[in-house]
């Protein structure tokens, strides 16, 4: 298989210090399968591939104004463990992209993400259409979240959709097998990053 390098978006879903990085709000939760899976590596190594293939790069992190206004006032779920954790909050060192994987010149930057799809509240949809991307390729937070969500959206829209597997992470190895295992495959060619790599070569 190959992957056709100037019709393929790459796009990275909250890879974001509080996520990724020692001292991150969330870290603690999502470590364990950060390191089985060597994410972040990964997904630098298919960063790096894409942009020398030609490919796009998208960055989709997830952002709040201090306070969190733009959610209801009772939040539940996920989103109640970011508020209560003081997660994300626009300006600050645990919303930032981790270093490795900060945007370069010709990157794109996915903005307005406040919940799970990254296509929900954002211009992901307008800007893929308008480049004539029609594979989105998929690596971030939550396996089972947010990566999962997106995944979802981008098959309904009709977009050729790819799970990188080994560039993903969730809160337990449970949760993140479990999502591997039973719904990529529905939504998603699931492939590892050095399958992908390959396939763009």
């Amino acid at each position: 298989m190959s992957i056709d390098p100037t019709t393929t978006a790459v796009v990275l879903i909250e890879y974001q210090n509080d996520f990724t990085s020692d001292g991150g709000v969330l870290h603690p939760a999502v470590t364990e399968v950060m390191n089985k899976t060597g994410m972040l590596a990964n997904t630098k190594r298919v960063v790096e591939k894409a942009r020398a293939a030609g490919a796009t790069v998208m960055h989709a992190p997830i952002t709040f104004a201090d306070g969190y206004n733009e959610l209801s006032a009772h939040p539940y779920g996920i989103l109640k463990g970011v508020v209560d954790g003081n997660a994300f909050v626009k300006g600050t060192w645990g919303a930032a992209i981790v270093d490795d994987l900060a945007p370069e010149t010709g990157d794109i930057l996915i903005e307005g993400k406040r919940g799970l799809d990254t296509f929900a509240s954002t211009n992901l949809d307008f800007i893929l259409r308008s480049k004539g991307i029609t594979t989105i390729v998929l690596g971030g937070f939550l396996t089972n979240c947010c990566v999962e969500s997106t995944m979802r959206s981008g098959y309904e829209n009709g977009y050729k959709v790819i799970t990188l597997s080994d560039c993903v992470a969730a809160t337990s190895a449970e949760e993140h097998d479990n999502a591997l295992r039973y719904d990529y495959p529905m939504f998603s060619q699931p492939m590892t990053s050095a399958e992908f790599i390959e396939a763009i070569g």
